[in-house]
């Protein structure tokens, strides 16, 4: 439950990202014209040849002197660029003048130009990780400044491109940086050429990542055998001609080598294509490489487990081994400790154990294949968990952030996160990481509307009373989603699930939120063919009773929803209910709630007014359940306040005279209940009916109501609507509204807070002053 708090730092740089144009002075450019309205994080900007922006729109700190360390710096520069708030606007405030930047790290550089890259010119820059750019390499080669060009160290263009205008792969550029010790190309179109130009040009490259590129022969690393330490070629389709092995065998001063696979993706190759050098042929060679301290083999299929026993045994320094998909992380000498050949030091990722699983869930956060054949076994892992496991939680998440668009890897984690936090887990989990789960379960939910097993993963975490209750987060984003995954499948667990989140969600968001999905007619269709399917069916269950409470909590204080409400047939249909479930007053207090929000509505009353349904509330009063006589008094309550004119153009019984004689009779008659009946999201719904002074058991109803939510909730404050002005202001005074005797109201107290008093106690003979909220005691 214990989860560490964010540093000072860390809080002020993520304030910085939120409000970074609030916080800085915006200069236009001397060519550009911008409104102040226009400015977001994704405008553009040109710069000068030296990277500054003198002539361009930027940003610049609103104190002169201010200026950030290289730490914080970066960290500001990685945050923006995390939170995808990074632009060609937004990264000019990374001046020389008022930053420093040596370590450069942006995962994902989409969002930039060549023109906004400019401002590295300005900087000393010795480790730069630029991934998923957009332009070239050369461009962004382009952008280092002369002292950066000489004594760059490291360079991760991942997922970038080196195809010129002329759809030619250019890599001569890297030439240029001849401090280079470590290169990532991985996801790139370098080639053969390529490799054969750096190895070359770049005297000092120690470590080298070539994963998934169009490298189809790496012959070439033999003229950087004597210092080459770290080699990364995962998923490279080798050609068959070329001699793989061989090579690897001379590399001997490898401390780290990757040649995993992804298994799955060459099947077909395997299949049709040429055999393939076999993996085996190299671990039979254990005096090679006697340095290594790392080596994945993971997806190569032809392991043997004789072969990789006595590699391991001849390599002394082995200290991580890879073996997701393959067999051979089963083998005993890599789960049983008491196994002879078994070595605790050796950290290895494979599907066999929960170490290897987590391990590899750890290590593979890129590698959506192999996230998705750990995060497969790790479910299986997960139902016999007997405790709150954070740990594997917060090894999860980032898999899931990670990979958005990846439905292999977001249905296992969607499923995983369930059992990680169901039940009495999330009692421990901090609502930090709650709060994570919650956000990206929701992105989830809006990338694969229409995938059945994903949003059935996706509800079945959402619908926790510990998140619903306590978690802050979008209520009416996930409100929406939810409402979506009900329109979109007809299952009764999911139909079950989401009018339950929809029931406590819909509570919890403001009434113009309310509104904005009640507005939606295909919503309110729905959940009223839901309940119309449980009136033919003649049954009632929880799946009717969250739906009743969908539309209750929905309609409250919402003159739209309740008009789409009335509009799709709801009246019609909620009357049907009363009749097929009359005595079941769980049904009947949710109808009522329901009808009792539209009874507040000035404009709808009319459609209300049915002698069929005037008949039933004046049988519904005298229900021996408070709650059930207490909302048929309120909606009785709203409809007699308009008056003997509204009710001349029906005829029903019992009269208008007749159902004030019994509203008041019914309310005199009520006993105290013991909890609280009902929340209200305000008082402004009794102010009518307190001003209604010819018809006192309507004003009775009103006080009545206000003192039970006042005496039952024990909340400080119950805040009245800011009361208009002087001139028409809401008071109510007792010799105002003239209670007889019988009325008893003298019981009815009311606390009131002043700004300059202490709690003070009035009766209903004292007026209630404007602006003032009511209280209760403690």
């Amino acid at each position: 439950m214990f989860e560490s708090p964010k540093s000072l730092l860390e809080v002020c740089i993520d304030f910085i990202c939120n409000n970074v144009l609030d916080l800085c002075d915006v200069h236009l450019g001397d060519t550009e014209e911008y409104s102040s309205n226009s400015l977001d994080t994704t405008t553009c900007s040109k710069a000068s040849n030296d990277g500054s922006s003198s002539s361009a729109t930027r940003l610049s700190f609103r104190h002169p002197d201010a200026f950030l360390p290289a730490e914080i710096s970066e960290q500001l520069l990685a945050n923006l660029c995390e939170k995808k708030t990074l632009s060609d606007l937004t990264i000019t405030l990374f001046n020389s003048k008022s930053t420093r930047l040596r370590h450069v790290r942006l995962k994902d550089a989409s969002t930039l130009s060549a023109k906004g890259l400019k401002v590295l010119k300005q900087h000393k820059v010795v480790d730069l990780m630029v991934n998923g750019l957009k332009i070239t390499v050369n461009d962004l080669i382009s952008c280092l400044g002369d002292w950066s060009l000489q004594n760059l160290r490291s360079l991760s263009v991942a997922k970038g491109s080196f195809i010129d205008c002329s759809r030619y792969c250019v890599v001569v550029t890297l030439s240029k940086l001849r401090s280079l010790h470590t290169l990532n190309v991985s996801g790139t179109e370098f080639n053969k050429h390529g490799l054969e130009i750096v190895v070359e040009d770049l005297p000092l490259l120690e470590s080298l990542d070539i994963s998934c590129t169009k490298v189809d022969d790496i012959t070439p690393l033999k003229k950087c055998k004597n210092r080459l330490k770290t080699l990364n070629m995962y998923n490279l389709k080798i050609n068959e001609s070329a001699d793989l092995i061989s090579v690897l065998l001379e590399l001997n001063e490898l401390r780290n080598l990757d040649i995993s696979d992804e298994k799955d993706m060459h099947a077909l190759n395997c299949m049709l294509g040429p055999e393939k050098p076999k993996i085996t042929d190299f671990l039979k060679a254990v005096h090679c490489m006697p340095y290594l301290t790392s080596l994945d083999l993971s997806g190569k299929g032809d392991i043997d487990p004789k072969d990789l026993k006595e590699f391991i045994k001849a390599h002394p320094y082995l200290r991580f081994l890879g073996l997701v998909s393959t067999d051979a992380c089963y083998d005993d000498s890599l789960t049983n400790p008491t196994d002879e050949y078994y070595r605790p030091g050796l950290v290895v990722t494979g599907t066999a154990t929960e170490s290897q699983i987590l391990e590899g869930l750890r290590r593979y956060t890129c590698r959506p294949l192999y996230l998705e054949k750990c995060l497969f076994n790790l479910f299986r892992l997960t139902h016999n968990f007997l405790e709150s496991r954070i740990d594997v939680i917060k090894l999860v998440l980032p898999a899931m952030r990670e990979h958005p668009q990846e439905v292999r890897v977001q249905v296992p984690c969607t499923a995983c996160l369930y059992n990680l936090t169901k039940g009495e887990f999330s009692i421990m989990i901090h609502p930090s990481i709650l709060k994570q789960v919650v956000e990206l379960t929701m992105i989830a939910m809006e990338c694969y509307p229409t995938n059945y097993r994903l949003q059935m993963n996706t509800l079945l975490i959402l619908c926790s009373d510990r998140i619903l209750q306590e978690i802050t987060f979008d209520k009416y984003r996930c409100a929406r989603l939810v409402l979506n995954s009900l329109l979109t499948f007809n299952e009764p667990s999911m139909n079950r699930m989401s009018v339950a989140i929809c029931s406590i969600l819909a509570a919890k968001i403001s009434t113009v939120e309310t509104s904005m999905l009640g507005a939606q007619p295909q919503y309110m269709s729905k959940l009223l063919a839901m309940v119309r399917t449980k009136v033919e069916s003649k049954s009632v269950d929880i799946t009717m009773k969250f739906t009743l409470s969908a539309l209750w909590n929905l309609t409250d204080e919402s003159a739209t929803t309740c008009e789409v409400f009335l509009d799709e047939g709801g009246m019609e249909l909620f009357l049907k209910v009363l009749e097929s479930f009359q005595g079941q007053f769980s049904v009947e207090t949710k109808v009522l709630g329901s009808l009792n929000n539209i009874a507040e509505v000035v404009h709808l009353r009319p459609r209300l007014m049915q002698p069929r349904f005037i008949s039933m509330l004046s049988t519904l009063l005298t229900s021996v359940h408070i709650d059930v006589s207490y909302f048929a008094a309120g909606i009785a309550a709203h409809l007699l306040s308009d008056g003997p004119r509204a009710w001349a153009a029906i005829s029903s019984l019992p009269s208008r005279d007749e159902l004030l004689e019994q509203l008041a009779h019914t309310i005199t008659h009520w006993q105290t209940p013991q909890g609280e009946m009902v929340a209200y999201r305000s008082f402004h719904p009794f102010f009518p009916l307190l001003r209604c002074s010819d018809a006192y058991p309507v004003q009775l109803w009103a006080v009545w109501a206000i003192h039970h939510v006042c005496t039952k909730n024990r909340v400080p404050f119950l805040i009245f609507k800011t009361w208009p002005s002087v001139k028409d202001e809401y008071e109510f005074r007792a010799q105002s509204i003239a209670f007889p005797k019988e009325a008893n109201v003298s019981r009815y107290k009311f606390y009131n807070i002043h700004p300059k008093s202490r709690l003070i106690g009035l009766y209903p003979k004292y007026a209630l002053p404007r602006m003032i909220p009511l209280a209760i005691p403690r």
